[in-house]
């Protein structure tokens, strides 16, 4: 059924990951289905709450919840790296346990506290052509060919490519900060070789094992961290033999530690925040005129 819902506004909590924050709603009680026009009204920074990704947490008949992930301009993704350590410490805190299993549109994912962090078992990695995916007929996604003279010709003309849940490029560069990475990520991540469009990682090797990475991330743009990029970025490492075993990755926002089990599965840790509760204005979810044109489907 279809009605005007929530006179008296709707309870939301926000949380981040490394400064990757997320307004995190549970609809698990009660149902409903948020247009793109209000989700988009409620990520944005000057005139709703603000997040990277709003995260609607419904009932799932295989895991503790299903997570559904929708980026600032309300278009829904698969997954988040960052977002999945944060619900899975919230509902294992629910459950007064250690773990939690969130089922996503990438499928169910394995969370576990590890003392003041949280480790997420991310699953394989897709490193196939079709499945990143990539336009057009390719083998090798380990160094994928691109021509970046027009975007910046001190990128290099090769990118790896991986699936984390979402697609990612990652450009391994001798200094990550020397880009500016606002300019040059939309127009990476709107290249016709991505029918999907991709997260755009730079990544600059520090040390044996230890990377600093800045990414644009398609839809939201340049972000303090990715945990999907930063596992991505691993993998890609590993791929090109600039690094193996634990990967330490130095984000913006702070580090994340990636290692891989002997089956390959990636496996993400570091720390989440919950910056506080309230509730959304009807306004919000009706728009800043008053107008309720937009209905909220429960």
């Amino acid at each position: 059924m279809t009605q005007k819902l929530h006179e008296k506004g709707l309870a939301f909590r926000k949380m981040h990951g490394l400064g990757n924050d997320f307004v995190v709603i549970d609809a698990r009680n009660a149902p409903l289905s948020l247009p793109r026009t209000v989700l988009a009204r409620i990520a944005d920074r000057r005139f709703g709450i603000g997040c990277d990704q709003l995260i609607l947490l419904e009932n799932s008949a295989r895991a503790d919840a299903f997570m559904r992930i929708f980026n600032p301009d309300g278009g829904e993704v698969g997954a988040c790296g960052n977002a999945t350590r944060c619900i899975g410490w919230l509902l294992a805190q629910e459950k007064g346990a250690r773990a939690a299993i969130i089922e996503t549109k990438a499928g169910l994912l394995h969370a576990t506290l590890a003392g003041d962090e949280v480790a997420v078992d991310m699953g394989l990695p897709a490193l196939e052509w079709a499945r990143i995916p990539l336009a057009g007929n390719g083998d090798d996604t380990v160094k994928v060919s691109l021509d970046t003279t027009a975007v910046d010709p001190r990128l290099p003309p090769f990118f790896s490519a991986v699936n984390m849940g979402n697609p990612h490029a990652v450009f391994f560069v001798p200094d990550a900060e020397a880009f500016n990475l606002a300019q040059i990520g939309p127009k990476l991540e709107t290249d016709p070789i991505f029918p999907q469009k991709a997260n755009i990682s730079l990544a600059q090797k520090v040390d044996e094992n230890r990377f600093l990475v800045r990414v644009w991330e398609r839809a939201a743009g340049v972000t303090l961290a990715c945990g999907t990029a930063a596992c991505a970025v691993a993998v890609a490492a590993a791929r090109t033999g600039l690094g193996m075993g634990n990967i330490r990755i130095d984000l913006p926002g702070g580090s994340l530690a990636i290692s891989r089990t002997p089956e390959g599965r990636v496996i993400m840790t570091g720390p989440i925040a919950t910056s506080f509760e309230g509730v959304i204005d009807p306004s919000l979810l009706y728009g800043h005129d008053g107008d309720r044109s937009d209905e909220v489907a429960a």
